[in-house]
């Protein structure tokens, strides 16, 4: 075998390997804000990709190429109501069309809130996220990341959980002893839940964060469309009209609240699409992963 062969052997291994996935825990040692108990996550009937009872958060992580890499890195949110997890289309396959354009991304396996699992169920899965934000920018050399690019896409309720990630981030509720930033760069909220007002909230992700009967007070606190402030992440939005299980007016108070507030908005309504499509809407030939590429590259966090 000549040297040049074996010197292009060599380096495609080297890439593969980099690009290989794998997955840590989110937390080293003890889990915060939880209670000893056995673990019983399982996967639901006919979908292992689909997961229910989570109390083991983990962060798993997915490098691009590095001839392709752009320094920019995002933590993927899959939804599920706060009842289980969609890890397939709305986790892992955003993961690996991430990678297609040089982005790092780092899907979430988050605690679902559990009185059973947890101390305080309603802030498990923040902590969660914030805590997936810290240890992005913690290992940026070794991952390839810039710290000013990292951001956040949510689906669904995996949305509500993204924008109180870019909403909160000043309320810390994990341990940061070096002060590293929690706030996102910026965020991608795919048919989020973000309201949980009575007229237009998901009742069922309410009820599973923060109970059947909550305070006014926790409506309100919840609802992240009442907590954008000037310092919210710049925000990309993706609804469709016609979305009969989180309705499309969560991202349109969103938005409103964005332009209040000054903060660099972009959203796109689809007519039809309905709830839960991931990567694909198929009533449309438009291509919302397109147009956010474009919009990350406009913003500059795409820049090699």
């Amino acid at each position: 075998m000549n040297k040049l062969l074996l010197t292009l052997i060599v380096s495609h291994l080297m890439i593969m390997s980099y690009a290989q996935p794998h997955e840590i825990p989110l937390y080293e040692g003890a889990i915060p804000n939880s209670k000893p108990v056995k673990d019983q996550e399982r996967s639901e009937p006919g979908n292992p990709l689909s997961l229910s009872l989570v109390s083991r958060p983990t962060l798993k992580i997915y490098l691009p190429a590095k001839d392709k890499a752009t320094g920019a890195g995002i933590v993927v949110v899959p939804g599920g109501g706060y009842h289980h997890l969609a890890m397939g289309h709305e986790g892992i396959e955003i993961a690996e069309k991430l990678n297609e354009i040089g982005v790092a991304a780092f899907v979430l396996k988050y605690r679902l809130p559990s009185d059973e699992t947890m101390v305080d169920k309603e802030i498990g899965p923040l902590q969660d996220a914030q805590r997936a934000i810290q240890l992005v920018r913690q290992n940026a050399v070794q991952w390839g990341v810039d710290t000013a690019r990292v951001g956040i896409i949510g689906f669904s309720a995996g949305g509500h959980l993204a924008s109180t990630t870019g909403t909160h981030f000043n309320k810390v509720k994990i341990d940061n002893p070096n002060n590293i930033s929690l706030r996102p760069d910026f965020m991608i909220l795919m048919y989020p839940v973000i309201s949980f007002s009575d007229s237009i909230c998901h009742r069922g992700s309410r009820e599973n964060l923060i109970g059947k009967q909550p305070s006014p007070e926790k409506i309100r606190e919840y609802s992240n469309e009442l907590q954008v402030s000037p310092a919210t992440p710049p925000t990309f939005l993706i609804h469709a009209e016609d979305d009969k299980t989180v309705m499309v007016a969560n991202s349109l108070r969103f938005y409103e609240a964005l332009q209040r507030n000054n903060v660099s908005a972009e959203m796109h309504l689809y007519p039809h699409g309905g709830h839960g499509f991931g990567l694909h809407n198929k009533t449309t030939n438009d291509r919302w992963f397109e147009r956010m590429k474009t919009w990350l590259e406009d913003g500059g966090w795409l820049k090699k």
